[in-house]
């Protein structure tokens, strides 16, 4: 590839134009890093913004949703119900009592980094148990005999929890994720237990959809860092935005050289990111050698997006690109207690999925899941639950496909028709491409060991 540059020097001196092309070059190559970097932040603030926006309130109300295509979130399903918890540590620590049971949940910070587990996967093991959250300030008192402390970066912390419907009594899990207690870990005779709040059905949008490659992009990021204590992989990147004069003490101010140049990052930067998220590239993604079908999370080793002592930084890209929130259970390739995740946007051609044909997928039965599995499609704009006529955007072992499991496969179609009365369908939206996420809980040795593999989805010509 060869690159032409419009600098010229005289005598060594950068000409008139060469200055101005090379100051515009550096802050648009600045502003392409800092958007990538701070996706998950400006995402992480879009989903505080946007559930509050339904009733949740930081210590005061939370939610419960058995979620539904109508609510926007990346890469959300309605295999489990989800239970949004908001803490503000403003006033001190914060205890999170998580009663024994089905639940699994995760902490973060406001950039989606990990905090901690609870539930199944974490230090309770779905014992139940008291989860103390510390701010940055700290705390200099003694903490509860088997308590189980979690330091976060900043005072603000989204915890979401999710409850597996034993039985799929979705009811019952939703009111098992009600019991969850929330109180200040020191007495606080102004603290009000807080309420619930159901969001089943309620329209959302937690996703930064709207502001995408737009110049309110850099405004959230400027609140985000004009809101958030410094969290240490953000340091270089803070540097690279104060010299783009996005900067927490300073108001967000471009002058009109500045707001081109970041609207032009900007709009370049998400589309490198859809093209790495939806056209990924590195070997490494591939599940099986022979099919379409690639790991939706590229770091299995932990949460933090490391190796061999960096970050993967397109891995970490891809990852909340098309996703949200970070945690080892999500990641780890391990037979257990775990869950994986796959994706194809492809059929077996290799061709992208097209909303307005018909395609069917074989799945081979028994699917290693010690738990159950699920097949959720997602509009590849919004990389949110299909939404159509139909409402429904999965297939699931514990409610669509109960009792329909004893043979020897299931076929799974998709299209904009249904093709037969009886058939499993998802339906899908004419012009508009769409994606799949095959996920399993609990999975089993022959998830990883290439004993059972999926099938490529295939045109109905095909199939």
């Amino acid at each position: 590839m060869t690159v032409e540059t419009p600098y010229e020097f005289a005598g060594g001196f950068p000409t008139a134009d060469t200055i101005t092309a090379a100051y515009d070059a550096a802050d648009y190559a600045r502003a392409v890093t800092c958007y990538k970097h701070f996706f998950p932040a400006v995402s992480g603030m879009t989903i505080l913004a946007g559930t509050q926006a339904v009733g949740v309130i930081p210590n005061r109300s939370f939610g419960t949703m058995d979620t539904r295509p109508g609510q926007i979130g990346f890469t959300l399903n309605s295999d489990t119900p989800y239970a949004p918890i908001l803490l503000d540590l403003t006033a001190g620590p914060l205890v999170v009592t998580v009663p024994p049971g089905p639940i699994v949940g995760a902490a973060l910070n406001v950039d989606q980094s990990w905090i901690s587990d609870l539930g199944i996967p974490g230090s309770d093991a779905g014992h139940g148990g008291r989860h103390i959250f510390l701010g940055p300030a700290g705390h200099d008192g003694d903490l509860p005999d088997g308590s189980f402390p979690h330091t976060a970066l900043g005072n603000r912390v989204v915890v979401g929890l999710r409850a597996i419907p034993q039985g799929g009594d979705v009811d019952a899990a939703i009111a098992l994720l009600r019991s969850v207690q929330v109180h200040p870990l020191q007495e606080d005779d102004h603290w009000t237990p807080p309420t619930w709040v159901d969001l089943t059905g309620r329209p959302q949008d937690t996703t930064p959809l709207n502001v995408q490659g737009t110049l309110e992009y850099w405004r959230i990021l400027h609140d985000y860092i004009s809101t958030e204590p410094i969290h240490p992989e953000d340091r270089a990147y803070l540097g690279e935005l104060a010299v783009l004069g996005i900067r927490a003490d300073l108001p967000f101010a471009p002058d009109e050289r500045l707001q081109g140049i970041l609207t032009h990052a900007a709009q370049d930067a998400d589309a490198q990111l859809r093209v790495q998220s939806l056209a990924d590239r590195r070997p490494d993604r591939v599940v099986w050698p022979d099919r379409q079908w690639e790991w939706v999370t590229l770091r299995p080793e932990n949460a933090t997006f490391e190796i061999d002592g960096r970050p993967d930084v397109d891995a970490r890209e891809t990852w909340f690109y098309q996703a949200i929130a970070s945690s080892p259970v999500m990641f780890r390739r391990q037979a257990g207690a775990g869950s994986l995740y796959w994706f194809t946007a492809r059929d077996t051609t290799g061709d992208y999925l097209d909303g307005s044909s018909s395609y069917r997928l074989r799945i081979p039965l028994p699917v290693p899941a010690g738990l159950f599995w699920s097949l959720t499609v997602y509009d590849a704009e919004t990389r949110s639950q299909i939404s159509t006529a139909q409402d429904a955007a999965a297939v699931r072992s514990l409610f669509e496909l109960n009792g329909k499991l004893d043979g020897n496969y299931v076929d799974i179609d998709f299209g904009p028709q249904q093709p037969d009365d009886d058939a499993t369908w998802v339906q899908t939206l004419p012009n508009r491409g769409w994606f799949v996420y095959f996920r399993i809980y609990g999975p089993t040795e022959a998830a990883f060991d290439s004993t059972w593999a999926l099938d490529d989805i295939t045109r109905r010509s095909d199939a």
